[in-house]
């Protein structure tokens, strides 16, 4: 017998089930939603150029916190680092024009 189709996604909910019918695995992938509150909060503040430690005490958190806010938001932009994020939100117009400008 032969398969012609080696992959195949269904959506179901919030989870992706990813199919290797040669094998037959299933692996199971989160969907990762939009940015939450907080981590726009965080995103915000990085666009402005403010260091992490002076972002945790702004949003009364501490440093392991903005980094962990910071992985996730690399994550779901797609980027690897603060330059490539901050040039994300200000391309995709993720953060308005006014809150990317110091005052």
């Amino acid at each position: 017998m032969v398969k012609i189709f080696s992959f195949v996604n269904i959506k179901t909910d919030d989870l992706f089930y990813l199919f290797n019918l040669r094998r037959d695995k299933v692996i199971m992938k989160k969907k990762k939603p939009g940015l939450t509150e907080r981590q726009m909060d965080v995103l915000k503040l990085m666009v402005l150029g403010i260091r992490n430690n002076d972002i945790g005490k702004q949003l009364c958190i501490c440093n392991s916190t903005v980094k962990a806010h910071l992985s996730e938001i690399y994550e779901k932009l797609g980027v690897k680092n603060r330059t490539e994020a901050t040039r994300m939100a200000i391309l995709k117009k993720i953060i308005p024009p006014q809150d990317s400008e110091q005052p």
